[in-house]
């Protein structure tokens, strides 16, 4: 089980009231509704193994250096109080309650002896696409990213389970649902989002094609390859607008495969992805969770790992 660490921290933002606070008075509702969605996770899937995948770089500048508007919204020029870094001068948007909780996270987790994985310059998702990509059994990955959608394999088994109310209810993303909701297969995926364009992540697509037209051409043409090469061929039937379209593109299209697909060749440091039975340092985390108040969330998840 690999987890989309971000994006489960800040549902449980979003979801767990900001009252749910420390001893001194610090937030601490998506520390607290992260444990809680790890322990619902372990309790209804029974992971063998299961990593935290962090981003270490949430807008690395090698997409930015090809597509310039790469998450250029989620930016902003001077950081807001307690902002993310990510990216040479610029800090990711958030809110100033979140921003400090996420060391309490990362410490409550090595604490825990739950495998936490980066990598510089890279995102969770390129690490989730590397570790998915090295594995050699099934793979649930919990993301409310539909980016990751890409990944789903039914052959070898890899499905996302998208949270749709907390992670208690979620939806099982394999290869048949992505047929019946948008015609392509998990291959097929990052194809259709960078012809579409995602403006929640700055990609601009091709202008005038939507999912809908995006999934024809790749169900008539095959693979973005096979678009390319049919609006250059006079002879291949496209309608004219869509021809010009496509060539107009050109640029955007050679460098979006790049910046859209996950990265499958991600450095990573050993690490035991093994789900522990008990604390890696009980000591630590007994301070942590003095501290922060842990409470009821931490207990629930170490009487989940210990069964």
């Amino acid at each position: 089980m690999l987890l989309d660490t971000a994006s489960l921290y800040f549902r449980a933002y979003f979801g767990v009231p900001d009252t749910v606070r420390a001893p001194d008075g610090t937030p601490v509702n998506a520390v607290r509704g992260l444990l809680d969605f790890i322990a619902r996770l372990v309790q209804d899937h029974h992971p063998d193994d299961l990593v935290a995948c962090m981003d270490f770089d949430w807008r690395p500048q090698w997409r930015v250096d090809l597509i310039p508007t790469y998450k250029a919204h989620r930016v902003a020029e001077e950081a807001p109080a307690g902002g993310l870094g990510g990216g040479a001068g610029f800090v990711e948007e958030v809110p100033d309650t979140l921003s400090p909780q996420v060391p309490v996270i990362e410490d409550v987790l090595d604490a825990l002896g739950i495998a936490r994985v980066g990598a510089a310059g890279y995102e969770a998702d390129d690490v989730i696409g590397t570790l998915t990509g090295r594995a050699a059994g099934p793979v649930d990955i919990v993301t409310g990213d539909r980016d990751l959608y890409q990944l789903v394999d039914d052959a070898r088994g890899v499905r996302v389970l998208y949270p749709l109310k907390g992670v208690g209810t979620l939806q099982v993303v394999d290869e048949a649902l992505l047929k019946e909701k948008y015609g392509v297969d998990g291959a097929g995926y990052a194809d259709l989002a960078l012809l579409r364009g995602d403006p929640s992540d700055g990609l601009p697509g091709v202008p005038g094609i939507g999912e809908k037209t995006a999934a024809k051409l790749l169900a008539a043409h095959g693979d973005l390859a096979g678009i390319v090469a049919a609006a250059a061929d006079p002879a291949v039937r496209m309608t004219p607008v869509q021809r010009r379209r496509l060539v107009e593109a050109g640029p955007y299209l050679a460098v979006a495969p790049k910046v859209v697909r996950v990265a499958a060749d991600v450095p990573l440091a050993p690490f035991d992805a093994a789900l522990p039975t008990e604390p890696r340092d009980p000591m630590t985390l007994e301070e942590l969770a003095a501290r922060w108040g842990l409470g009821g969330s931490l207990q629930r998840l170490l009487t989940v790992l210990a069964a």
